[in-house]
């Protein structure tokens, strides 16, 4: 009897420690029409810059500080904003969807889910979650600014460094064809990412 009432209020303990724990978080749904991504790809002698729409996601957070989360890319809505002629515009577009890069008909989506969140001070986190690019995952880490204003969380990533060669992303890569000389684009391209979540 003594080791039930034991058990029952170690239970007890338990219940009231998860309660305590869990009360303060709130989940923030992703507004994709706020939200955006902009890359930048480099080459020998020079880059291309554009923008990619995030379809969706959540962040949860404990009080004001960040404890998870996940978004989704829309890869299909790739554009270029540093091409001014329409024909190389939508050339370079389209090969960017093509199989030779991010295979978009067959990869409509990447989505990144964030496995650890460490609190870095003065409104900085450092996240570390799981990329998936062309159907393949690799864990990535960087710091994020975040900021709750009312119902409103921001949350911004700068200079994101992506690593295409880990995601079979191989065309103009040094990495898979090492002879490729001055024709080569650089394996990794950088991201800024700005989400805006909404109670």
């Amino acid at each position: 009897m003594k080791a039930l009432k034991s058990i029952a209020a170690a239970l007890a303990v338990v219940s009231l420690f998860a309660f305590t724990t869990n009360k303060n978080e709130t989940t923030y749904k992703v507004d994709a029409q706020k939200s955006n991504i902009e890359w930048t790809g480099k080459k020998i002698g020079g880059e291309h810059k554009g923008t990619i729409k995030v379809s969706g996601g959540n962040v949860v957070t404990n009080g004001k500080a960040p404890v998870s989360g996940t978004f989704t890319i829309d890869m299909k809505s790739i554009a270029n904003t540093d091409l001014t002629d329409a024909d190389y515009n939508a050339k370079l577009v389209g090969h960017l969807k093509s199989d030779d890069f991010f295979g978009v008909d067959k990869y409509p989506t990447a989505q990144f889910v964030a496995t650890k969140i460490t609190p870095a001070g003065n409104g900085v986190a450092n996240v570390t979650g799981n990329l998936t690019i062309k159907g393949t995952t690799n864990a990535i880490t960087f710091p994020v600014n975040y900021s709750v204003n009312g119902n409103t969380l921001t949350a911004v990533a700068k200079g994101v460094a992506v690593d295409r060669a880990k995601y079979n992303v191989k065309y103009g890569s040094k990495s898979f064809f090492e002879s490729i000389g001055d024709k080569a684009i650089e394996d990794n391209f950088i991201l800024d990412i700005t989400l805006v979540a909404q109670k």
